[in-house]
């Protein structure tokens, strides 16, 4: 008895074998989880999609052992199979994204195109095996259509022209491969030039020189001329469908922004970039706080902390995942403060990254005395020798004249075709509303006046509450002396006692925490070849010359953060960002935009807007 070792349970092993068995019997007539059936459908969208791409580009797959695989997939259609399998196969692989994301309308058209699909099996091929197929694919999308509830995304005709290129490009690539494919029917050795010529006459419904025996000229002729009727419909479809727009910034939206600033605005040095007027916003259920936002291909993407009282800050982040879940957007927070990523992850689970450090200049210690400052003391003493001189005002105080000419003058100084900025930018110079911001500009009266007078250099600084500013934007005139960008700092930073600015945040260093370490005495081989790989980086990109700038002032640094949902998501958000920043400029020209129209409420506005109506009819 001394080796006997007692059960841990009653039940005999055998009844607990039996047990799991069971279990795994009604877990897989339970069928997957509903959260993970959009990813599931999607996958077999995505495997159908390229299974019919391939039987109908490749005639020999369909008499080979994948016959009866073959047979069975939607699309795979009597004497047209082979056009009718390209243009399905296309089409499931176009709706994969959409299932993926759960979009609403790419469920209805996978509702409508499954049951087509079996339908045309059955009546074509008298293939029962083929037409349940079909329905099995439907019965989780018909099971759990609620996962399938995602809104639109704002529309444009880009999307339209972007498919025109990837679709034409596709289909001039599938029609290679479809002429090709016939070596042993083709008539005489056509060259690569001349089968081209044949695809792009067949994308349009001509003949083009390749001839072929027997009956295949016809297939070919029905596959090339179904792709190009494809990339046709589809364009046209997305370039004349009913507008969706992008959400922008009310003119009540901003009223109670600002009065939201006006109370808690010192909390955040970017806060007063919210303002943005191509940002769109959420408000908490108590509207004592705020969040703001831009769309960038399918990226919900914030910017700095919420706005307002931090006790509210739940209530407006909540509304900013239920909007992001209402589209199936993914959510992303640029540049939050500490504070605000520690909110952020508790309240939504989501993941921070360290993504740079802010400077921060208080007015009180700054000097231009002493050794650290001597680099900018020399040079702000040549510039002024040189007869500059400068001028640090509020916008309320200068003249619209004068205020036409910075905003012409930091247009033409911009040095890119697109607007740059957009978590730490106000986009904007000089508007009625933003009397409180600061604008300083460099001069020199002794040359010949150019096409803005004297002015050689602008600086411009929005509010940072009552008692602070923050940095928007640097502008010069190429052909003035280097220098002009501290010449105006230290300017500012000298005549913010008068104005009553006690700190002054200057630009943002991405990286700066792995730039500052990696050049230390004993840093390791690691941090050594990241920061190679930053200064490497810096050639097209404003990293190491913006750690650098920065550092003349000493500032203390603030670190900012990125809040993203899963690691796998954080190139798509980075692609996201530099194009919100303007790094990636992917716009339309201009005659090929559409007019802006009415912004079109969120999905809690419009909700809310409801909530009213009902109340007032039920008064």
């Amino acid at each position: 008895m001394s080796g006997w070792v007692p059960l841990r349970s009653g039940r005999p092993p055998s009844n607990r074998l039996s047990g799991a068995r069971l279990n795994g019997v009604r877990r897989v007539l339970r069928g997957p989880r509903a959260d993970v059936v959009p990813a599931l459908v999607a996958r077999a969208c995505t495997l159908v999609g390229l299974v019919d791409i391939a039987a109908g580009v490749f005639p020999r797959f369909r008499h080979s052992r994948m016959h009866t695989l073959a047979e069975v997939l939607p699309g795979a259609l009597g004497p047209f199979a082979a056009a009718l399998a390209l243009s399905t196969g296309v089409l499931l692989l176009l709706l994969a994204h959409g299932l993926r994301r759960r979009k609403r309308r790419a469920w209805r058209a996978a509702a409508i195109l499954l049951p087509a699909g079996a339908i045309a099996q059955f009546t074509y091929r008298h293939s029962l095996v083929g037409a349940l197929v079909s329905l099995a694919l439907l019965v989780p999308l018909l099971r759990h259509r609620d996962e399938f509830t995602a809104l639109p995304d704002p529309r444009s005709r880009w999307r339209a022209l972007a498919n025109f290129i990837v679709m034409g490009a596709g289909s001039i690539a599938l029609g290679l491969a479809v002429v090709s494919a016939h070596p042993g029917r083709m008539v005489g050795d056509p060259s690569l030039a001349d089968r081209l010529e044949h695809v792009i006459y067949g994308l349009f419904g001509f003949e083009g020189p390749v001839d072929y025996a027997g009956d295949t000229s016809w297939t070919v002729a029905f596959s090339l001329g179904a792709l190009g009727l494809l990339t046709a419909i589809t364009t046209i479809y997305l370039a004349f469908r009913p507008e969706h727009p992008a959400a922008r910034l009310t003119a009540d939206d901003e009223v109670r922004l600002r009065a939201l600033l006006e109370k808690h605005g010192a909390r955040d040095s970017l806060g007063h970039f919210a303002l943005r007027r191509d940002k769109a916003v959420v408000f908490s259920p108590s509207g004592k706080a705020a969040v703001t936002y831009r769309v960038v291909s399918g990226v919900m993407l914030a910017s700095g902390d919420p706005i307002g009282d931090v006790e509210a800050w739940p209530g407006a982040i909540e509304r900013f995942m239920d909007e992001a879940k209402a589209h199936s957007w993914t959510p992303a927070v640029m540049g939050c403060s500490e504070t605000g990523a520690e909110v952020w992850t508790r309240e939504t689970g989501l993941d921070a990254l360290e993504l740079g450090d802010e400077a921060v200049v208080d007015v009180a210690d700054f000097s231009l005395a002493g050794r650290a400052m001597r680099n900018v003391r020399q040079m702000v003493k040549r510039i002024e020798r040189l007869g500059y001189e400068t001028r640090v005002r509020r916008v309320r105080d200068l003249g619209e004249a004068e205020l036409d000419r910075i905003r012409r003058a930091a247009e033409d100084w911009r040095g890119t075709d697109t607007e740059r900025g957009f978590s730490m930018a106000l986009g904007r110079i000089g508007d009625p509303s933003d009397g409180d911001c600061l604008i300083a500009t460099a001069h020199k009266a002794d040359e010949a006046p150019g096409p803005y007078g004297d002015l050689k250099a602008v600086l411009h600084f929005v509010p940072w509450g009552p008692d602070c500013a923050s940095l928007d934007l640097m502008r010069r005139d190429r052909s003035a002396d280097p220098g002009m960008n501290e010449l105006l700092i230290v300017a500012a930073l000298q005549a913010a006692p008068r104005l009553g600015v006690k700190q002054v945040s200057l630009n943002f260093a991405m990286f700066r925490s792995a730039l500052a370490r990696g050049e230390k005495i004993g840093a390791g081989p690691v941090l050594r070849a990241w920061r190679g790989l930053l200064v490497f980086l810096s050639r097209w990109f404003q990293i190491e010359s913006l750690y650098k700038f920065n550092a003349k002032f000493r500032p203390r640094w603030e670190p900012r953060f990125v809040v993203y949902a899963a690691s796998r998501d954080l190139p798509r958000i980075g692609l996201a960002a530099m194009r919100a920043e303007g790094f990636v400029n992917l716009a339309l020209p201009r005659v090929l935009r559409r007019r802006a129209k009415t912004p079109a409420p969120c999905a809690h506005a419009v909700a809310e807007q409801g909530m009213t109506e009902q109340n007032i009819r039920a008064a």
